[in-house]
């Protein structure tokens, strides 16, 4: 078994480090760029006069960088070759996002925008995957430069975890679709031309058929941005929406109709097994930093690690890290190897709680271990903190995540559909059955 880092994957870190430091590290220090990543960050990046938008000299400043990736040929890596990516694997993509993780706060990669010189681009791989061809071709060049923003309306005021239970409904009148609901949480509506819009055409509370996927663009008369919810990290692009009598056509179905939950199956795992990735990256970096300082603090001519009470605190979260890695780098593989990822689907949620939780703990030492410094906004443990909470929730919270791997461990919640597919029938009833020697296999 080879376990370590393919060689073309190394490559590209060894770039991408090179592009920074050439690059983005100067960029990030002109014209006081640096206050989007000092202790003013918060304040830096946020309009608290247009409702606590981001500021527009920040997301300027995210554009010039998201340029410069753009031409270096980094930005659309996870993408495929067809539209200008590099069709780059599940398994690159968690191992390069966390490394630039890894590295701290940056113009490199800014977790709470989602902004990275390696993009995640969820919303266009669902096109991708389940768009027709007309709209592959009308939507993808759009959303790549920017002419097309489509956010993700999923969430409802009363229907959060659980989108099955749903209360946005949609019903045909003629040759077209009239939508009514409220979408909570809707990501990206601060800069949206169009936002996907789930909502119930057939089917009965709590069935997972029944549930469609419009592109509804933003303009459309009934669809109105009610606010923008302030949250624990600032600022925020998630938006209270209504809609009412929203009328759309079939050609702005994403996917088949009442098969819409599918498309955000997609969303989801792509999502997980990244953020998972970036979050074992930030839970290291905040290690890193605390074992870094802990040996240049000195205490009556002591070197503060030299206390076991310093010591076993990080051994514990290093030693979780390092088991995480290989998970995470074992599903991603697995995910490569699957079509809609279903089979694994409990590996996913195991690598997206773990690690999300890891990186609040880790930051939370790191905060301790820097004693009053680390509980300033000079050092960036706070920042991490706060930011990585926000995803023991949001992708499904932790304890969805967690009856996920319950459904697959005990037999609950197991479909059909599911034992359908020949690959997670001959794992669920012999977990040794088919399993591969590693993920590099």
């Amino acid at each position: 078994m080879d376990f370590d880092i393919p060689a073309d994957i190394q490559q590209t870190l060894d770039e991408l480090d090179q592009f920074i430091e050439d690059e983005i590290k100067p960029l990030e220090r002109q014209d006081d760029n640096i206050r989007f990543f000092d202790h003013r960050r918060e304040d830096s990046r946020t309009d608290w006069e247009r409702n606590g938008w981001p500021n527009h000299d920040w997301e300027v400043l995210l554009g010039e960088m998201r340029k410069r990736a753009a031409n270096a040929g980094f930005l659309y890596y996870g993408l495929p070759e067809r539209f200008g990516g590099s069709g780059g694997t599940n398994l690159g993509m968690a191992i390069i996002r966390e490394h630039l993780a890894t590295k701290g706060l940056g113009l490199h990669n800014d977790l709470q925008n989602e902004s990275s010189i390696v993009g995640n681009f969820p919303t266009v791989l669902m096109m991708e995957e389940f768009g027709s061809e007309d709209q592959q071709n009308y939507w993808i060049p759009k959303m790549l430069e920017g002419t097309a923003r489509i956010g993700f309306g999923l969430t409802e005021p009363m229907a959060g975890t659980d989108a099955t239970r749903m209360h946005t409904t949609a019903y045909r009148d003629g040759d077209e679709w009239v939508i009514n609901g409220a979408k909570r949480w809707n990501t990206g509506m601060h800069a949206a031309s169009h936002d996907y819009v789930f909502a119930r055409t057939s089917g009965n509370p709590g069935e997972a058929n029944g549930i469609t996927c419009f592109i509804v663009p933003v303009d459309t008369p009934g669809f109105t941005v009610e606010f923008m919810w302030w949250t624990y990290n600032m600022p925020t692009d998630h938006a209270e929406v209504s809609i009412e009598n929203v009328r759309v056509s079939d050609a702005d179905i994403l996917g088949t109709e009442g098969k819409g939950l599918d498309t955000a199956q997609l969303f989801v795992h792509e999502n997980r097994i990244r953020q998972a990735a970036s979050s074992l990256g930030a839970a290291q970096y905040c290690i890193n930093e605390a074992v870094k300082y802990s040996r240049e603090r000195m205490i009556r001519d002591r070197a503060l690690s030299a206390n076991q009470a310093i010591q076993w605190p990080l051994v514990e979260l290093h030693t979780e890290a390092a088991m995480l890695r290989e998970l995470i780098r074992k599903t991603a593989w697995q995910l490569d190897q699957v079509d809609a990822g279903v089979e694994i689907s409990d590996k996913v949620a195991m690598c997206n709680y773990r690690a999300n939780r890891l990186v609040g703990q880790a930051a939370d030492r790191a905060i301790q271990v820097h004693g009053g410094i680390g509980y300033s906004r000079h050092m960036p443990f706070e920042h991490i903190f706060r930011h990585h909470r926000r995803y023991r929730i949001t992708e499904g919270a932790e304890e969805m995540q967690m009856r996920r791997v319950g459904q697959y461990l005990f037999g609950f919640g197991v479909t059909n559909e599911m034992f359908e597919t020949p690959s997670f029938a001959a794992r669920f009833n012999s977990p040794q059955k088919g399993e591969p020697a590693s993920w590099l296999d």
